[in-house]
């Protein structure tokens, strides 16, 4: 289908393709993976004419239809389904020919229009626009009544109706929220067509591409499998190529030694020169040289408040006398991770800054800890960032009264060491002023973490970084991700957004997807589904919770025993490197014979901190199981 050979392209004296090759047979998915700043937008550029190569060449077969998702959000007076039907420009044009054509022409014309289901598509552009959360009401009002995010939606909707022989699609799920992202999911894996895509979606590289291509430092490899597949061929490469390179070394260094020793011997010559030529054509391995990831800064709370953090009774939300959310009734534990479901609009931010108490109640009550400490990142806090300042700036804002090197050690734990502290936020790039955002919220080790859309702008191996820091942190989370596998990875409780109301939704990630598909998100609709024996899912997440809470106590005495366990060895080591002087004894016998008393004391208090720490360990395994 897309032959690229020997691609080359610079911008100023950076090298983004070098001689790069790849190609896509026809009807495959491939998903285009690298790190921001790789190339990949610009190489969607090249392969769509819109600017030129230095080098290389690009073939497609004769009359291919290229499709992308417009730069230019619609937002004129046509309708939702208009715009839409209007993507088909053959469908188009023949309508148009149609109204004034006769005989054998018009004959031709409805021929052609019944070929390419011209009159069944209306239907499929309304079942575009439905996956991508347009209800029928929504579809016949103008384009420009919409914001420029729903605006986008339409674009994508119109570049799928289209069905181009090859479909370029960059970030798709960007802004689509949850509901959109699991039916896009679907919807490309059974596209009749090539699909290249760039996305950071691990579930969607997973689920809805059968190739991976990826992009790093300016070569193109592609894969077979999905994204977990090439995360495994990726790594063993790399294993090999670090072997090849250590045994190609050994070998390097092996003809040198003997070329040394005896280039100067005549008797030898021959087959110290016979290595020379070895030498010379040892092509040299060159290392991959993986990028480091910059670390998320979520500081834990230092004290962990009583339980319930939060219980809401009777509540509702909304803005003056708009209610939003009614009937809330709900409870959050000190260490929860719930995930919000529901399409956007349905109040996922107004319950986000109800429970964040950026949002009064209009009516009911809540519950918290007059001393909990909230922290609230939502992407659209981005702008708040002075665009003058640097990160190191934005940090010693809230250090005022430490030394310059502490500030500057905790903008390296946000991941802006060295010069990088000294970058104007102007100059970073969205990832990185969602790291400096989400660091500067959780700065004081808040209760409770409040994330709405954290992965927009970061990559997969940053998404990575952005799990482990939630799982490391030990307060409660509410997460609202259109990116599943975060949802899957970080949070154990499920809430539906929807109705006018949130409740617990009692299923998982694959039952939520098959609700969506099927058009019905109405919990209450599955009440006639069969329940498997013994505790439902959301009294077993309910079990869970409760168990974590109960075990903090314990978690924490093992902390502590696991700090002073640590301590305690660190005094042996000293004293025995005190003692292995041997002249230690002759030069202060007293100072000698004290630190052995204490190395005895240390070994003896030592022996019984572990023998506490095995307890402790035995008692959260019993609770656990």
């Amino acid at each position: 289908m897309l032959h690229v050979s020997d691609l080359t392209y610079r911008i100023g004296d950076r090298l983004i393709l070098d001689r790069a090759s790849f190609a896509l047979p026809p009807g495959s998915k491939v998903g285009l993976v690298g790190r921001n700043g790789a190339g990949k937008t610009t190489l969607f550029r090249i392969v769509q004419g819109e600017i030129p190569a230095e080098s290389g060449d690009i073939s497609l077969p004769r009359g291919v239809k290229i499709g992308a998702v417009a730069q230019e959000a619609p937002g004129g007076p046509e309708t939702l389904i208009e715009v839409v039907l209007a993507a088909d420009k053959e469908r188009t044009a023949l309508l148009a020919e149609a109204e004034t054509a006769d005989g054998f022409r018009r004959a031709e014309i409805e021929t052609r229009l019944t070929d390419i289901g011209a009159y069944s598509a209306p239907a499929r552009a309304a079942s575009i626009l439905h996956g991508l959360g347009f209800d029928a009401e929504a579809q016949n009002r103008p384009c420009s009544s919409f914001s420029g995010g729903w605006r986008m939606r339409v674009a994508l909707a119109a570049v799928l109706f289209a069905e181009p022989d090859l479909l370029l699609l960059d970030e798709p799920t960007n802004y689509l929220d949850l509901e959109g992202t699991l039916w896009l999911y679907d919807y490309l894996g059974r596209y009749p067509h090539t699909v290249l895509v760039i996305s950071h979606d691990r579930e969607l590289l997973d689920t809805s591409v059968n190739h991976i291509l990826h992009l790093d430092r300016g070569k193109l490899t592609i894969y077979r499998g999905g994204y977990t597949s090439f995360a495994k061929q990726l790594a063993e490469k790399r294993e090999l190529t670090a072997k090849l390179k250590m045994k190609q070394e050994a070998e390097r260094k092996h003809l040198q030694a003997f070329v040394d020793r005896f280039k100067a011997k005549a008797s030898k010559a021959r087959q110290a020169q016979s290595r020379v030529k070895r030498l010379a054509k040892l092509e040299p391995i060159a290392t991959i040289v993986e990028d480091d990831v910059l670390p998320f800064d979520l500081p834990s709370p230092e004290r962990p408040l009583a339980p319930p953090l939060i219980a809401i009774e009777s509540a509702a939300a909304g803005y003056g006398d708009r209610t939003i959310l009614d009937r809330l009734n709900l409870t959050i534990q000190p260490d929860d991770r719930i995930a919000l479901l529901g399409a956007n609009g349905n109040g996922k931010s107004t319950f986000c800054k109800l429970i964040g108490g950026r949002l009064a109640p209009l009516k009911g009550e809540i519950r918290r800890p007059g001393k909990m400490e909230v922290a609230y990142f939502a992407q659209h806090q981005v702008d708040e960032l002075n665009p003058n300042a640097t990160a190191y700036d934005h940090v010693a804002k809230l250090m005022p009264d430490v030394p310059v090197a502490k500030a500057r050690a905790r903008a390296a734990r946000f991941g802006f060491g060295g010069p990088k502290a000294d970058t104007p936020v102007s100059s970073l790039s969205g990832g990185e002023k969602a790291r400096l955002l989400m660091g500067l919220a959780a700065f004081h080790g808040p209760n409770l973490l409040i994330l709405d859309e954290p992965t927009n702008h970061l990559d997969i191996d940053s998404r990575t970084a952005l799990m482990e820091a939630i799982n490391d942190y030990t307060g409660a989370v509410i997460l609202v991700s259109h990116d599943r596998f975060l949802i899957e990875a970080c949070a154990d409780r499920l809430w539906i957004v929807g109705n006018g109301t949130v409740k617990p939704f009692d299923g998982d990630m694959d039952d939520y997807r098959q609700l969506v598909l099927s058009g019905d998100l109405e919990p209450q609709k599955r009440q006639d589904k069969p329940q498997a024996s013994g505790a439902s899912k959301v009294d077993e997440r309910r079990a869970a919770a409760e168990r974590r809470v109960a075990l903090a106590p314990l978690r924490k005495k093992l902390e502590v025993l696991e700090a002073r366990m640590s301590k305690l060895s660190d005094v042996i080591a000293k004293v025995d490197a005190a003692l292995a002087d041997g002249s230690a004894f002759q030069k202060d016998p007293a100072k000698a014979s004290e630190l052995a008393k204490m190395r005895a004391e240390a070994a003896q208090t030592l022996a019984s901190v572990e023998e506490e720490w095995l307890t402790v360990s035995s008692e959260i395994e019993e609770a656990s199981a």
